[in-house]
C-alpha cells in the first residue's frame, strides 16, 4: 500500500524537478547552467523509471478488477502518461543532453526544448491529476475541491 503513492510522488517530484530545472536554467542562468542541467536529466533517469513501474505495477496491482470510476480515469490516463514519456520525453532529454554536451545549443535543440517543455508539463499535469484521484480514492481529498 505504501509503494504506490511514494513511487508516485517520486516520480511526480523527479519530472517536476526535471521542468523547472529546465525552466530557470534556460530564462535566467547562463549556456553553461543550461548544458549541466540538460545532460544531467539523463542520469535522474535512474530515478525516475524504476518510479514510474512501481507506481505502475502496484497501482495495476492495487486497483485489481476495478476498471470505473477514479481508477478508470487513473487507468485510461496511463497510456498517454507512458507513450509521452517514451516517445517524446526520454528521446528528447537524450538529444537534448547530446546537444548540449557538444555546445550545441542551436535552432533545433531550442525547438526540441520546447517540444519537451509542451510535453513534460502535459506529464506533470497527467500525474497530478492521478495523484488527486488517488487522494480521493483513499479519502484523504475531498471530491468538492
Amino acid at each position: 500500500m505504501i509503494i504506490h503513492p511514494l513511487a508516485g510522488a517520486i516520480a511526480l517530484l523527479t519530472i517536476a524537478t526535471f521542468w523547472i530545472s529546465t525552466a530557470v536554467s534556460e530564462l535566467f542562468l547562463s549556456e553553461h547552467a543550461v548544458t549541466v542541467v540538460k545532460t544531467s536529466i539523463p542520469w535522474g533517469f535512474l530515478l525516475l523509471i524504476p518510479a514510474l513501474a512501481a507506481a505502475g505495477g502496484s497501482g495495476f496491482k492495487l486497483a485489481g478488477k476495478a476498471r470505473g470510476g477514479l481508477v478508470g480515469k487513473k487507468a485510461r490516463r496511463m497510456p498517454f502518461i507512458a507513450a509521452n514519456g517514451i516517445l517524446l520525453l526520454v528521446p528528447s532529454a537524450l538529444f537534448l543532453a547530446w546537444k548540449a554536451a557538444n555546445g550545441e545549443l542551436d535552432s533545433i535543440f531550442y525547438a526540441v526544448q520546447g517540444l519537451e517543455l509542451v510535453a513534460g508539463a502535459a506529464n506533470i499535469c497527467l500525474l497530478g491529476l492521478n495523484m488527486r484521484d488517488g487522494l480521493r480514492l483513499k479519502g484523504k481529498l475531498s471530491r468538492s475541491l
